[in-house]
């Protein structure tokens, strides 16, 4: 497995998240049949809930109130990742990003076959925003509870150390 650690800053509307970066897992789980059922369970052991399986919104968005991981299970994408200004990044199978709170993401393209199961730290929400942080929100992306563990490796894992968690 590859990791791979990026900050982002404020881009165009989008607020990103100056504090906490993005961690991208190339390959976090493989040779696996049932790779959803394989990201659910695994995000599960390590405290991410309320799974999720759909797809990645085709326009540019963010969460305030939730740090999101999107394991993608099944085809390939092109991610869009930290605004208009972000990084385009090409995911597949097996890959699995963390996306810390105000994070910018979408998808510009993917295969047919596109699935990704995503999941959230416990009691928090994914709220979908798609207009510019006003002061209110950027007071709830910093307040967002960091995740006890890393939702691939537990606790510690590299989340933990890019994250600062104690614990």
């Amino acid at each position: 497995m590859r990791i791979e650690t990026i900050l982002f800053e404020a881009s165009d509307w989008v607020p990103n998240n100056p504090e906490l970066p993005v961690v991208l897992y190339c390959q976090a789980i493989a040779d696996r049949a049932d790779l959803a059922t394989a990201f659910e369970e695994r995000f599960a052991e390590n405290g991410w809930e309320d799974c999720w399986r759909n797809g990645v919104f085709p326009y540019q968005h963010y969460h305030t109130g939730a740090h999101e991981v999107p394991g993608i299970a099944r085809g390939e994408a092109r991610l869009l990742i930290g605004g208009t200004g972000g990084r385009q990044i090409d995911v597949s199978a097996g890959d699995c990003i963390v996306l810390s709170a105000g994070t910018g993401h979408c998808r510009i393209s993917g295969s047919p076959d596109f699935l990704v199961v995503g999941a959230c730290p416990p009691n928090q929400t994914a709220d979908i925003r798609t207009e510019a942080a006003g002061p209110m929100d950027w007071q709830t992306i910093r307040a967002v509870p960091s995740p006890l563990a890393d939702p691939i490796e537990g606790s510690p894992g590299i989340l933990t150390r890019a994250w600062h968690i104690e614990g």
